[in-house]
C-alpha cells in the first residue's frame, strides 16, 4: 500500500490512488492491481465497485456478466497440470477404468460435434428453439442440493451460469475453478465432506478463484463437462486467460485431500498468473495509451478551440474594418454630396441678392460683416431691401460659414434673416438698421 502511496507505480492520479486504497481496505483483495482494474471498468465509482465485489463474494454474477458470446475454452495441452486418483472402489483401474475413460471421451466429442451441428442446421434453418434449457435454474438447484445434503461451510459458489462465471473470470482477470459434481461417483461425499469443508481450503479458493460448480447430469453440467472434457468425479478443472482465451491450465480427477489440493492448486497459480500479471500489464497500458489519447484529443480540441476562436476574432475586427470604411466612404460621399448640393445652392441664391445701391442714395444703409474668420465683408443695402437679401449676400460668400445667424453689436439681438413658419421677415429700417451699422456672423456648427 505504502509503495502505491508513494511511488504512484500504476500511473494514477492521488483520487484514484486512494479509491484503489479504500477498495483494497473495504473489500480484503489483496492484488492492488485486480482493485485498480475493478475500478476503472465502472468509471472510478467506488460505491458500485464495492457493491459488485459484495455480489462476487456472495456467488452472485455481476450486472455486466452475459449469456451472449461467452469467452472460447481451449485446453493447454503442453503445459497443462493433469491430477488423476482412481476411484477407491476401484472402478477406474483395469479395462474397466480404461473403458470408462474412453467411453467419457468419446461421449463429449460427440456431445460437442452433435450440438454444433443441430446449432448450425437451427441458424440455416432458422428454426426457432421452444424449448429452451434453464442453465440458472440447473446451477441454483445444484447449490440448493449440495447444501441441503453437506455442509454449508465450503467456497462462495458462483451464482451464475458457465458463460456468465467465463465473462467475470476474463473481465476480473482472475483463476476460475470449476467443479463437476457426480452424486454417483464412489469419492464425491468424501470430498465434499472433508476437502471442500476444509477452512484452509474455503479461504484459498474465495481468495484466488472464482468458485464454480454444477451437477454433472443437468444440462448446464452436461454442456460444461463436455467444454473441458470431464471424465472422472469430483472433477476439477482451473481455468486463466492465456492468450486472450480462457484455457484449461489444470485438471484434477477423482478424490484429493485438502493438503495435496491446495498445494496442487498453488503450484498451478504460480505458474500461470504471469499470465494474468501480462493481462493486466497490457490493460494497464491500453488504459495509460486511451488516457493519452483522450489527453491529446483534448488538447488538440482545445487548440482547435482557440484557432477557431482566434479566427472568428479577426473576422470580426475585418468585417468591424470593412464597416468603419464603408461608413467613412458614405460619411465621404455625403459630405461631398452636401457640399456639392450647398455649392449649387450658393449659386442659385445669387439672383436674391439685390444690386448694391450707390453711396449716395438717400436710402442706402452701409453694412460691415465680420465673419467668425476674421474677414470683414462691406456691403451697401437699401433701407427698403429685406434681411433676406442680407442673410443670402452673406451666405454666398466663400467665406462663410455654412450655417450661421446674424447678430447687431449693441444691444445685442439676433436678426430674423429667414422666413420659417408664419414669421415676417423685416426690412433694414423695420429691424432699426440705419445708415452705418456693423453685424456679427456667428457660425452656428462651431
Amino acid at each position: 500500500m505504502n509503495y502505491l502511496r508513494d511511488n504512484g507505480s500504476l500511473g494514477l492520479t492521488t483520487e484514484q490512488t486512494e479509491k484503489v486504497l479504500q477498495l483494497q481496505d473495504l473489500t480484503g483483495i489483496e492484488d492492488i492491481t485486480i482493485c485498480r482494474d475493478v475500478l476503472q471498468r465502472h468509471q472510478w465509482n467506488l460505491e458500485v465497485a464495492v457493491q459488485e465485489q459484495l455480489n462476487i463474494r456472495e456467488g452472485r454474477p455481476s450486472i455486466y456478466a452475459t449469456e451472449t458470446r461467452p469467452p472460447a475454452v481451449v485446453s493447454d495441452h503442453l503445459g497443462q497440470h493433469v491430477f488423476y486418483t482412481p476411484p477407491t472402489d476401484g472402478s477406474g483401474s483395469g479395462f474397466r477404468g480404461l473403458f470408462k475413460t474412453v467411453f467419457n471421451f468419446m461421449f463429449n466429442m460427440c456431445y460437442n460435434t452433435l450440438i454444433t451441428l443441430l446449432q448450425l442446421g437451427r441458424r440455416l434453418l432458422r428454426i426457432q428453439d421452444t424449448r429452451r434449457p434453464n442453465y440458472l435454474q440447473d446451477v441454483m438447484d445444484f447449490i440448493r442440493v449440495y447444501e441441503e445434503k453437506y455442509p454449508r461451510i465450503h467456497p462462495v459458489f458462483y451464482q451464475g451460469t458457465f458463460s456468465q462465471v467465463l465473462n467475470d473470470t476474463k473481465r476480473e482477470l482472475r483463476f476460475l475453478l470449476v467443479y463437476l459434481h457426480d452424486s454417483k461417483a464412489p469419492d464425491t461425499d468424501k470430498f465434499c465432506n472433508r476437502t471442500l469443508a476444509d477452512q484452509e481450503i474455503i479461504r484459498y479458493v474465495n481468495q484466488n478463484f472464482l468458485f464454480w460448480g454444477c451437477s454433472a447430469y443437468s444440462d448446464e453440467g452436461t454442456k460444461t463437462a463436455a467444454a473441458v472434457r470431464a471424465s472422472s468425479y469430483p472433477f476439477l478443472a482451473v481455468l486463466v486467460l492465456k492468450d486472450n482465451k480462457m484455457t484449461i491450465v489444470g485438471r484434477l480427477e477423482g478424490f484429493t485431500d485438502a493438503i495435496l489440493l491446495k498445494q496442487r492448486l498453488t503450484n498451478i497459480v504460480s505458474e500461470y498468473e504471469i499470465n494474468l500479471l501480462s493481462a493486466r500489464a497490457d490493460r494497464l497500458e491500453a488504459s495509460i495509451n486511451r488516457s493519452l489519447r483522450f489527453q491529446q484529443d483534448e488538447a488538440f480540441q482545445e487548440s482547435l478551440r482557440a484557432d477557431q476562436e482566434k479566427e472568428r476574432r479577426r473576422e470580426q475586427e475585418r468585417r468591424a474594418k470593412q464597416e468603419e470604411l464603408r461608413k467613412l466612404e458614405e460619411e465621404k460621399l455625403a459630405e461631398q454630396a452636401r457640399r456639392e448640393s450647398l455649392a449649387q445652392e450658393k449659386i442659385d441664391s445669387l439672383q436674391r441678392v439685390p444690386p448694391e445701391p450707390e453711396a449716395s442714395h438717400p436710402d442706402a444703409v452701409h453694412v460691415v460683416f465680420k465673419l467668425p474668420c476674421g474677414s470683414r465683408l462691406e456691403r451697401r443695402f437699401l433701407k427698403t431691401h429685406s434681411l433676406e437679401s442680407v442673410f443670402y449676400f452673406v451666405f454666398c460668400h466663400p467665406n462663410a460659414p455654412d450655417a450661421f445667424e446674424i447678430t447687431t453689436n449693441f444691444p445685442k439681438r439676433v436678426l430674423n434673416c429667414r422666413q420659417e413658419s408664419q414669421d415676417v421677415i423685416l426690412t433694414l429700417e423695420q429691424a432699426g438698421l440705419k445708415n452705418r451699422e456693423v453685424l456679427f456672423i456667428n457660425d452656428l456648427d462651431a
